[in-house]
C-alpha cells in the first residue's frame, strides 16, 4: 500500500502567537524529525503543508509577506515531494493535495504536524471520509493549552488524549512514530 507522510503547518508562524510555548516543542521536534528521517530512509514521499491566511501584510504571521510561513527552525530539512498552501483547517480543501494524492497512487496517509486538534485532526477526518487509510502519529503532533468555556484550563496533554480517543478506529489508526514507520514498510 503506497503511503505518504503529510507534515501539516509545522511553521514559524506559530512562534508569533501569544499561546506559543516551548513546553512540548522538544518532544514534538524529536518525534517529527524521527518520522521524517524514517520516511526518507524508506522512500516514503513527504508532503509539506503550510497554513496561509488573513491579510497579505508583513504583520500577519500567517501571510507569506511576513516571512514566517517557513519550516520551524528545528525541523529536519527534507526534499518535499510537493508543497501546498491551505487557508482552511483541512489540508484537503482547495489545495490540490487530494488530486496529487490520487495522481501519485497514495492509499495511506501518515498525518503529523501542528495543531493536534485543529488542522491535523480535521485533515484526518476529511481524508478518512474521502477513502484514505490514515495513521495519525500522535507523538508527531503539537498543540498548546487552551481554556474551557468557563475559563478553566484545558491542558495540551488532555487535548491530545481527546483527539486520539475521537479519531481511534473511526477515522484513523492512532500510532507512534515507530508504528507509523513499521506500517509504511508494508
Amino acid at each position: 500500500m503506497k503511503t505518504c507522510l503529510i507534515v501539516i503547518d509545522a511553521q514559524e508562524s506559530f512562534r508569533q502567537r501569544p499561546y506559543f510555548t516551548d513546553n512540548d516543542l522538544p518532544a514534538y521536534i524529536a518525534a517529527q524529525n524521527a518520522l521524517i528521517d524514517g520516511c526518507v530512509a524508506l522512500g516514503v514521499p513527504i508532503v509539506r503543508v503550510f497554513h496561509v491566511d488573513g491579510p497579505k501584510l508583513a504583520s500577519n504571521a500567517f501571510a507569506l509577506e511576513s516571512g514566517f510561513v517557513k519550516p520551524l527552525a528545528e525541523l529536519k530539512t527534507f526534499d518535499a515531494a510537493a508543497t501546498f498552501h491551505k487557508n482552511r483547517h483541512s489540508a484537503l480543501v482547495g489545495t490540490g493535495l487530494d488530486v496529487w494524492l490520487v495522481q501519485n497512487g497514495i492509499q495511506k496517509l501518515i498525518v503529523s504536524g501542528i495543531r493536534t486538534e485543529q488542522c491535523c485532526e480535521t485533515t484526518t477526518r476529511h481524508a478518512s471520509d474521502l477513502g484514505w487509510r490514515v495513521d495519525y502519529c500522535l507523538d508527531a503532533t503539537l498543540t498548546w493549552d487552551m481554556q474551557h468555556l468557563d475559563g478553566t484550563a484545558l491542558a495540551a496533554a488532555d487535548i491530545k488524549a481527546r483527539t486520539a480517543a475521537v479519531l481511534k478506529d473511526r477515522f484513523a489508526t492512532i500510532c507512534t512514530v515507530q508504528q507509523a514507520l513499521a506500517g509504511a514498510k508494508s
